[in-house]
């Protein structure tokens, strides 16, 4: 169905792809700019992508997160504002969350020079009047939010008649999250001869369908598998009661230095043992669908600074998560579906790092592991709690956690062993509150392969 680049290496170990910036056909200026951010060596989906995106054509690419996707479309649309000069709105990125709409408005004015004007961002929770002035002051890249930017083309404050690139960034998460309707609204208005790059980490039927639809012949990048967790990444299971699983999780934070993201299924368990881990003298933050741009910007700022060790998310607020050095993924809630699970273990092991990824689960969820394990063709290796051992209470931390003097660390320890026992019952009543109402719901999804998707690139390591 789609042309495919191979990106694998020949039998002499040649590469067949351009793999440094400086070997692109852009221009001088943008070069300067690639330089002075220090970019030298494409990863395997830029070195694919980026080539056939300059040409011009529709791009359809799936590769695991962390590899570098969102400078995979960042280049061909820098080369393509520095030299065409259309005054408005030229270029629109659509991505699922603020986080991640900040994020590439962020690396995008990194890279823009002083000739082009800053990105405008469309997204909630942002007061609505500085996007407005962001547009109106002449922003020819608009990175958004599918539910804010259709609010905005209803009121019609965004004209789209110059734009000739769209990019959907993550297009699987925005579906999971809902917002195919406004996808299909806000790209109905667009104009029809337009380049369209599709960037996705894994590929249901409905990124298919999208892609079918909105796309011409788009060339087809595949990097790694799109159906299981990058290869560098250990994955653990430990089989824990309720009752016992805050006590587990606590064990695997004193026994590692690294920051840690904690997944948990609904906004007030995140809420609860964020709480928690604050009261036994863990650094921790907490992001959700419910809590306002500011505290999901203070907590994300925050985690990426140090200042907070952990930082405990659900599902829908992960695609903002893109933090580098994350040692240790805790799926504390086991994931519903297999695509959130490679998610979720995708926030660690980014850009040739190695990383762990812990999955929780009782004895009456071991079928729920095991079917996760026939949909991503993978076996965990499951551990005992007891295998962890005991670590001393006096034996020195090799550092404070996030600036946290060693006084309040032992007053927290003496803490903890004096509410164990409250602690316990606490977890076991959160646990079963949290079995419920509050989840944060999405379509359900199914994994399907395109023709041809067996000759999948493998990406090297970069």
């Amino acid at each position: 169905m789609y042309p495919e680049i191979n990106a694998h290496q020949t039998e002499r170990n040649k590469p067949i792809l351009t793999t440094l910036f400086s070997e692109l056909p852009i221009s001088s200026r943008l070069q300067e700019q690639l330089t002075a951010a220090r970019f030298t060596t494409m990863t395997p989906v830029q070195a694919a992508a980026i080539p056939q995106a300059l040409a011009g054509k529709d791009v359809l690419a799936t590769a695991q997160t962390g590899t570098g996707k969102t400078l995979a479309f960042l280049v061909p649309m820098l080369e393509q504002l520095h030299k065409n000069y259309v005054p408005g709105v030229t270029a629109l990125v659509l991505v699922p969350t603020r986080e991640l709409a900040m994020q590439v408005a962020e690396q995008y004015d990194a890279l823009r020079g002083n000739r082009l004007p800053a990105a405008a961002q469309v997204v909630g929770g942002i007061q609505e009047r500085s996007q407005l002035m962001a547009i109106r002051k002449g922003a020819r890249l608009i990175v958004a939010t599918p539910g804010r930017l259709e609010d905005f083309l209803d009121r019609k404050l965004v004209d789209f008649r110059g734009l000739n690139l769209l990019v959907l960034d993550e297009a699987d998460r925005m579906l999971d999250m809902g917002f195919l309707p406004s996808i299909r609204r806000i790209v109905s208005i667009l104009p029809a001869q337009r380049q369209t790059l599709c960037f996705s980490a894994t590929l249901p039927a409905q990124v298919v369908q999208l892609v079918n639809q909105y796309t011409r012949n788009p060339v087809r990048v595949a990097l790694g598998s799109t159906t299981k967790p990058c290869e560098n990444v250990r994955i653990q299971a430990f089989e824990v009661s309720l009752d016992e699983k805050q006590a587990l999780l606590e064990k695997l934070l004193d026994q590692e230095d690294g920051s840690c993201l904690v997944f948990v299924r609904t906004k007030h368990g995140a809420d609860r043992l964020a709480h928690r881990l604050t009261r036994d003298g863990f650094a921790a933050a907490v992001i959700h669908g419910d809590r306002s741009q500011s505290q999901r910007t203070a907590a994300l700022a925050g985690f990426q600074q140090g200042r907070f060790r952990v930082l405990v998310a659900t599902d829908l607020a992960s695609r903002g998560i893109h933090v580098e050095g994350i040692a240790h993924v805790i799926n504390y809630d086991l994931p519903m579906v297999a695509e959130d699970l490679i998610h979720r273990v995708g926030r660690t092991g980014r850009a040739g790092e190695t990383g762990v990824a812990s999955v929780f689960f009782g004895r009456d969820q071991a079928g729920d592991l095991r079917s996760l394990e026939r949909t991503l063709g993978l076996r965990i290796e499951r551990k005992s709690v007891s295998s962890l051992g005991q670590q001393s209470a006096d034996t020195p931390k090799s550092a404070d956690v996030a600036g946290e003097s060693s006084e309040n660390r032992h007053s927290s320890k003496r803490s903890k062993s004096r509410s164990r026992r409250s602690r316990t019952r606490e977890s076991r009543d959160m646990a079963q509150r949290d079995s419920a109402p509050d989840i944060e719901s999405r379509p359900e999804s199914r994994m399907s392969r395109l023709p041809g998707e067996s000759f999948q690139l493998q990406a090297s390591r970069v």
